[in-house]
C-alpha cells in the first residue's frame, strides 16, 4: 500500500504572505480572555463574513410551512418565508427514521445535485436514528454562469443588503431550521449543516451565521471558504495529471455574484486581504467543525485548507475546544462521497449517544509532506 503522505506530488507552491493574527484587536492589543474574544468575533465577522459575502439577510418575519406529502419516513413541505410585504416559497424534503420526532438532523441545501437522491445517503442518517432535511438552494438565488444577482427572488425581498448567492443560500439553512422547529421535528441538541463544493461554502457560511448548528461540515469548498487565499499551488494527482488550485481571481471572474461586492478588489492582491479562511473557521469555535477534503481535488487547494485549519486550531485551543476541530483527506477527487457522509454521521453519534468508535485512520493525516506553517503567532497563554 502506498504512503498516503505522498499521495500527491507538489510541483508549485506559492505563498503570498503570512496569515493574519485573529487575536489582534482593533486597538492593536491581543485578546487575553474569553470576554475579549467575544468582542473580537465581531471584528472577524466584519471581514470574514461581511467583506467576503456581503451584508446578510435577516431571519424571516413571516414563516409558514405547508405539508405536501407525508409518509412514515419521507416528508415534503413547502416553506413560505420573507418579510410581511413580500415572501418566496421553496420546498424541503425530509427523510426520517420513523414517525416520532423530534430528530437529530442534518440539513443540506444541495438538492440541486442529482446524487442527493441516492438512497444510501438517506439511509446513512435514518439507519442511525437521524433525519436528513434537504432543499434546493437555487430556488432562493440562481446559480447560472454569467448571470447577475437581479433575477433571484431573495434579492428582491431584501434589496437593502449586499449579500451574494452564498448568503442567499445560507439563509435557506436557517429558514429550514426554523421550519423544522415549527413542525417540532428537530432535536436542537444535534443539528448539523453540511454541503459540498459551492454547497460546502454555503454550509460553512450558514454554520457561522447560525449558532444553533452544533456541527458544521463543509466538504471540498474550493476558494471562498475553507481553502487559503494566500496560497497558490500545483500538484500531480493520483491519476498522474497535474492540476492547480482555484484562486480568488478565478472565483471573481466565473462567479462574482456568489460573493460580496467588495471582494473583487482583492482578486490580484490576496496578500492585502485583512483576513483569510482561518477567520471563518475560527468563527465556528467552540462548536464542532468537520472539514472534509479529497487528496486529488487540487482545485480546492488542499495545502491551503490544511494551513488555515492549523491556524484556526489555535482559536480552538484558546477556547478549550481543540477536540471539536476535525479534518481529514480521503483518496479521490471532487465529489461528496458516502465516506464523507459517514464521517458526519459518526460525529453525530458521538454527540447524541456518546458512542465513540475509532475514527477513520484518514483523520488528521495529510496526503502531502506537511509544509512549514505560514503563521508564527499562537493562542494567547498557550
Amino acid at each position: 500500500m502506498s504512503d498516503f503522505s505522498n499521495l500527491i506530488r507538489i510541483t508549485e507552491y506559492q505563498v503570498l504572505g503570512k496569515l493574519p493574527d485573529p487575536f489582534v484587536m482593533e486597538n492593536g492589543k491581543r485578546v487575553k480572555n474569553p470576554s475579549d474574544w467575544e468582542k473580537q468575533r465581531k471584528t472577524l465577522f466584519r471581514t470574514a463574513v461581511e467583506l467576503q459575502y456581503g451584508t446578510q439577510p435577516p431571519a424571516p418575519e413571516v414563516l409558514e410551512v405547508e405539508p405536501c406529502y407525508i409518509t412514515e419516513k419521507q416528508h415534503s413541505y413547502r416553506i413560505i418565508a420573507g418579510t410581511r410585504e413580500k415572501q418566496l416559497s421553496f420546498y424541503m424534503k425530509l427523510f426520517t427514521p420513523g414517525k416520532t420526532g423530534p430528530f437529530p438532523t442534518a440539513v443540506d441545501g444541495d438538492l440541486c445535485f442529482m446524487y442527493m437522491f441516492d438512497n444510501p445517503w438517506h439511509n446513512a442518517f435514518t439507519d442511525n436514528g437521524f433525519a436528513l432535511a434537504m432543499f434546493d438552494r437555487t430556488e432562493l438565488a440562481h446559480d447560472i454562469y454569467g448571470e447577475d444577482r437581479s433575477k433571484s427572488p431573495l434579492y428582491e425581498i431584501y434589496p437593502e443588503y449586499s449579500f451574494g448567492a452564498l448568503g442567499a443560500w445560507a439563509w435557506g439553512y436557517r429558514t429550514v431550521t426554523d421550519a423544522l422547529l415549527k413542525l417540532k421535528l428537530l432535536d436542537l441538541d444535534c443539528l448539523a449543516y453540511m454541503g459540498h463544493s459551492r454547497g460546502g461554502k454555503t454550509a460553512m457560511l450558514a454554520g457561522v451565521l447560525d449558532e444553533r448548528a452544533a456541527i458544521v461540515a463543509p466538504n471540498e469548498t474550493n476558494a471562498g471558504s475553507c481553502g487559503c487565499y494566500r496560497i497558490h499551488m500545483r500538484a500531480i494527482q493520483e491519476n498522474g495529471l497535474e492540476a492547480r488550485s482555484e484562486t480568488l481571481k478565478d472565483l471573481c471572474t466565473a462567479f462574482p455574484f456568489w460573493l460580496g461586492p467588495e471582494m473583487a478588489k482583492y482578486a490580484d492582491r490576496e496578500q492585502d486581504l485583512p483576513f483569510d479562511c482561518h477567520f471563518l473557521k475560527a468563527l465556528v469555535a467552540p462548536r464542532t467543525l468537520l472539514i472534509g477534503e479529497a487528496a486529488s481535488d487540487i482545485w480546492t487547494n488542499p495545502i491551503g485548507s490544511w494551513q488555515t485549519t492549523m491556524a484556526a486550531k489555535e482559536v480552538y485551543r484558546f477556547l478549550g475546544a481543540e477536540d471539536r476541530l476535525y479534518w481529514y483527506f480521503r483518496r479521490g477527487y471532487h465529489f461528496h462521497a458516502l465516506e464523507d457522509v459517514m464521517h458526519l454521521v459518526e460525529l453525530m453519534r458521538r454527540r447524541i449517544r456518546g458512542i465513540k468508535t475509532p475514527l477513520n485512520n484518514r483523520f488528521f493525516e495529510t496526503p502531502f509532506p506537511e509544509q512549514e506553517l505560514i503563521f508564527d503567532w499562537k493562542a494567547p497563554g498557550k
